[in-house]
């Protein structure tokens, strides 16, 4: 006997379809099944290209995350029914942008909400690396720790050191704000010299060889662009002063990873804290052996209101869309102004 569609099933039969590729906070998981028809990934690892595309025939829009590689070949093969793809990240790397356009699919993304917690993770690294504190926590998880002479696991004092800082956005300015807490004199190298009042006391240079020599820490929060790509290879790192101490919290891109690993063997950078690695989540295995390298899995936004806050503008991105309006975050991209 046929069964009579319910109220309910009414309801879910006349909601947008949104593919979401993994799971998120609560809340966030708390808005999709209210306001959508949901197709999940089963599985605990990324859909592959054939499943996704799969499970988008129909749909009307996508959620995915880094993980989820978009390629030309999949915007080639998406269903015409996907109306827009919204990102849970600040970077796009992932999604050839060029193809989207051309296939009149409108990218977001989630700039802005995970600066502060990304900035907190960025001196979380400048302190560990500083005050080796991958050495010192060995002693304590090994029970190796013994009475110590007082010229052990000597570290290097923040304040009233100069922080170099290359990229001056949101991240930097956040990063800034902190270390002028410890004390740190800023200086900075941005695409321009910012006003007076966003830079305050921070020293300007324009030329990203002046800002290394003068940096005694290194912060890096650029976007990976193909200016940026490598940019701290062996010649960036040879005009650091000696025993300088390096910060990533941007884009593992952005680093020679044979380069600084020499440099972390040799001395000339006193210890590196990374939290981000080309790759990733695979990272040059070399790493792993280096005392001086403090390492974190990619954790910058990882609070439960930042990760929240991202998970809302990525549907409040897709709301939009849907809705005939522009995607509040929308992804700049000059292929799609030109389309």
């Amino acid at each position: 006997m046929r069964r009579e569609a319910s109220s309910e099933d009414m309801l879910n039969m006349s909601k947008p379809i949104l593919v979401v590729t993994t799971r998120y906070t609560k809340d966030v998981e708390d808005r999709i099944d209210r306001d959508y028809n949901a197709r999940r990934n089963p599985d605990p690892f990324p859909f592959s290209q054939q499943n996704l595309l799969s499970t988008a025939e129909g749909a009307d829009a996508l959620f995915i995350t880094p993980a989820d590689r978009l390629d030309a070949e999949f915007f080639q093969k998406v269903s015409p029914s996907v109306k827009t793809i919204a990102t849970y990240s600040v970077g796009f790397e992932h999604i050839d942008l060029e193809a989207a356009a051309r296939r009149k699919i409108p990218v977001a993304h989630t700039p802005g909400v995970n600066s502060e917690a990304t900035a907190d993770v960025a001196i979380l690294l400048l302190l560990g690396a500083s005050r080796r504190a991958y050495e010192a926590q060995e002693l304590v998880r090994t029970g190796a720790w013994k009475p110590m002479s007082p010229d052990m696991l000597l570290g290097w004092q923040v304040g009233g050191k100069v922080l170099g800082i290359l990229g001056m956005g949101r991240v930097g300015q956040a990063v800034a704000r902190r270390a002028r807490g410890f004390g740190m004199k800023i200086h900075y190298s941005d695409a321009s010299e910012l006003p007076v009042e966003t830079a305050g006391d921070a020293v300007y240079h324009k030329d990203r060889s002046d800002l290394l020599r003068a940096s005694q820490f290194l912060s890096l929060h650029a976007p990976e662009t193909p200016q940026t790509h490598h940019f701290l290879d062996s010649k960036a790192i040879s005009l650091l002063p000696a025993g300088a101490i390096v910060v990533n919290a941007a884009r593992g891109g952005l680093v020679v990873d044979d380069d600084l690993i020499a440099a972390l063997r040799s001395g000339k950078v006193a210890a590196a804290g990374l939290d981000v690695f080309e790759g990733e989540p695979e990272l040059h295995p070399e790493y792993v052996a280096l005392k001086n390298a403090f390492l974190l899995p990619h954790i910058g936004s990882a609070t439960i209101e930042t990760r929240t806050a991202m998970g809302m503008l990525v549907l409040d991105n897709v709301d939009a869309v849907l809705n005939g309006k522009p995607a509040p975050t929308l992804v700049p991209n000059r292929s799609r102004e030109a389309a």
